[in-house]
């Protein structure tokens, strides 16, 4: 028998399930299409699964569910159904009036979600992070260049630009012109992404100061139940965890306000690397 404290290790990850699991049941109940259900049932299923293997000490298991996740959304929604599931994808479906596909993906995973679990979607289910993190540079090899993060605004603002453009101009074909952005637009995010990965030595430079969605992100992110906790009080600023992080984030304080705070992706290693464990 496993003891309750035990136990406790996987709420997050039964949190995480049941999220999912109702937002699958109530938008199959409400928009009346499976689809939803078995969607949102998978996706949340694979997070569950995949941060309780982390729990467990198994070191494949958020690899996992970013494979299993990212290749869903890109290869399976993407590709196969033909949805824009980036940027522009939700400011499309945003201006159609609609709410389904990107509009509802955002709403869970980027502009609500995160609230609960901040950026872990960054962490655990990116498919433009999931293939970046196959590149060396797991840990940054040079200092963050705060000022750069203006760029992601810059995205932001064309993506909104880019499609608020194209129906003002009533362009004919719209939805399968958003199918072909989408292709371009991933091709566009992973070529930057290794570009500006082996320029700062950080495969994570492009969510640093590129990826248009942290804007939704950060928001939420400051107020994220699910985070990295630090006991001051055990920490002895030996700086491990600092230089393990892949975002920069000032883990060895415990205040929302600490340096980068929003960017926290939960990968953990810095719980990996405390010699005292104070982090948790």
């Amino acid at each position: 028998m496993k003891s309750n404290n035990e136990l406790c290790r996987y709420v997050p990850s039964m949190m995480l399930f049941l999220l999912f699991e109702a937002v699958a049941v109530t938008l199959w109940l409400t928009k009346d299409n499976l689809f939803y259900l078995l969607n949102f049932s998978y996706i949340g299923g694979c997070l569950g699964m995949g941060t309780a293997l982390f729990t467990a000490g198994k070191r494949y298991a958020r690899r996992f569910v970013q494979l299993a996740v990212g290749s869903y959304m890109l290869i399976y929604l993407g590709v196969i159904s033909r949805e824009n599931m980036q940027i522009e994808g939700f400011w499309y479906y945003l201006f159609l009036g609609v709410f389904e596909a990107a509009t509802i993906h955002y709403a869970v995973a980027k502009i609500f979600g995160p609230l609960l679990f901040g950026r872990g979607w960054c962490g655990y289910a990116c498919w433009t992070a999931m293939v970046l993190d196959f590149l060396p540079y797991k840990q940054p090899q040079k200092p963050r260049k705060e000022k750069l993060g203006i760029l992601r605004y810059v995205m932001f603002a064309l993506s909104l630009a880019l499609v608020s453009g194209l129906f003002l101009m009533k362009v004919a074909h719209l939805e399968q012109i958003m199918f072909w952005l989408f292709l371009a637009g991933d091709a566009l995010y992973y070529i930057a992404g290794f570009v500006f990965a082996y320029l700062f030595k950080d495969n994570r430079a492009f969510c640093k100061y590129l990826c248009p969605v942290t804007v939704f992100l950060k928001p939420g992110s400051y107020f994220s139940l699910l985070r990295v906790h630090c006991d001051e009080d055990k920490c002895i600023h030996c700086g491990k965890c600092l230089r393990v992080c892949p975002m920069n984030v000032e883990v060895n304080k415990e205040s929302r306000k600490r340096k980068n705070g929003t960017e926290c992706i939960l990968c953990y290693e810095c719980t990996k690397v405390c010699p005292t464990k104070a982090l948790h």
